[in-house]
């Protein structure tokens, strides 16, 4: 057993909190990885505040070095690798290379396990982990060769972290579902991480026109600086005429927000044939207005971590970032890990875009 830090949730709609943990040594094919960066996604947020089988460490926005490998592991001791969401590898939509949509998704993501085949122990019992097949608020986490993505050069593990999920997510949505031509418009509703990557995978895909609706005048302008051409503030304008005034319609909207309201102006916006891909995890249900989605030829897509084959795109996001197309650095905010608390606290404010804990051995 390895000593580690880790911020776990001990009580039902508690914060995580620093506490010491064990972790045991890798098997088969996993791989035990030095976490130097994680980000804080609003996912971790929102299913910590009602997760109910605890303690539990969640974190799935993991980039580090790998230390140790089961006999049967893919990375090798010294890689760095983002960790991203896991897979069983076998299943039919694994094996058309759609790992997003695995079968055992659930499972595999959002349960985690606290028995013994946990990873982590504390004080001697199995606690919670797993989470994305990582809980990578730890300073070591337990991964799997499917969900730990080896980086072909090395880049800064607080601009990493963030590939795993949120930039995989908002960019993957645009890039590999979407595929905007240049001559389309496209708007972003909700400027978080997930919403200002999309913003710069529209900029990449060199669409004429990208439009970022948020109520937060600081993340509206970082969306200019990102390669949205216009900006909406929802809260003093009426968004769908304002979008219709400036493009006629939209070949494509992404929702990151999952408000049922926010999902109606985004379908009213759309061009014929137009699509709306979601990426919101809120409300569960939302009226859909039929006619307009018959009338007009509109898809609403739904999308998973972008649609991404991992171990294809992240390297490839990594090499937008080192051409310099994917200015990462303007979304993170870093913190040290031992500051885990004020960190928290701004992703659960939305004071900071996407805030990234640091290790001691990253920051040193």
């Amino acid at each position: 057993m390895l000593n580690a830090r880790a911020a776990a949730v001990l009580d039902a709609g508690a914060d995580p909190q620093l506490i010491d943990v064990q972790i045991r040594e890798p098997h088969g094919d996993e791989v035990l990885v030095r976490i130097d960066a994680v980000g804080i996604c609003h996912t971790d947020v929102s299913i910590a505040a009602r997760f109910r089988r605890l303690p539990m460490v969640f974190g799935h926005e993991g980039a580090g070095t790998v230390v140790a490998v089961g006999p049967h592991a893919a990375p090798r001791v010294g890689d760095q690798v983002v960790l991203t969401f896991a897979s069983c590898g076998t299943c039919s939509t694994c094996r058309a290379d759609a790992p997003a949509y695995c079968e055992r998704s659930t499972d595999l993501n959002m349960r985690g396990n606290r028995d013994e085949s946990s990873a982590l122990h504390a004080d001697g019992a199995p606690i919670g982990g797993g989470f994305f097949g990582q809980s990578s608020f730890c300073t070591h986490a337990i991964a799997g060769s499917r969900n730990a993505v080896v980086l072909p050069e090395p880049i800064d593990p607080a601009l990493a972290a963030p590939l795993g999920c949120s930039v995989q997510t908002g960019a993957g949505t645009v890039l590999n579902v979407l595929a905007p031509q240049p001559a389309d418009a496209l708007v972003v509703f909700g400027a978080g991480a997930v919403g200002l990557s999309a913003v710069m995978g529209a900029r990449i895909a060199g669409c004429r026109t990208v439009i970022a609706v948020d109520p937060i005048a600081e993340r509206r302008m970082l969306a200019t600086e990102l390669g949205a051409t216009a900006t909406i503030d929802p809260t003093t304008t009426e968004v769908a005429a304002a979008v219709l005034e400036l493009t006629g319609g939209v070949a494509a909207a992404v929702d990151t927000t999952a408000r049922p309201d926010v999902l109606a102006a985004a379908v009213g916006v759309l061009r014929e044939r137009g699509t709306l891909a979601l990426l919101g995890l809120g409300a569960l249900t939302a009226d859909v207005p039929v006619a307009a989605v018959m009338g007009k030829g509109l898809t609403l897509r739904g999308v998973v971590e972008g649609d991404s084959e991992p171990h294809t795109f992240i390297p490839h996001l990594a090499d937008l970032h080192r051409r310099g197309e994917l200015p990462l650095d303007k979304l993170v905010s870093r913190y040290p890990f031992d500051d885990f608390d004020r960190a928290w606290a701004a992703a659960k404010a939305a004071d900071v875009v996407k805030p990234v804990l640091i290790t001691g051995t990253a920051a040193s």
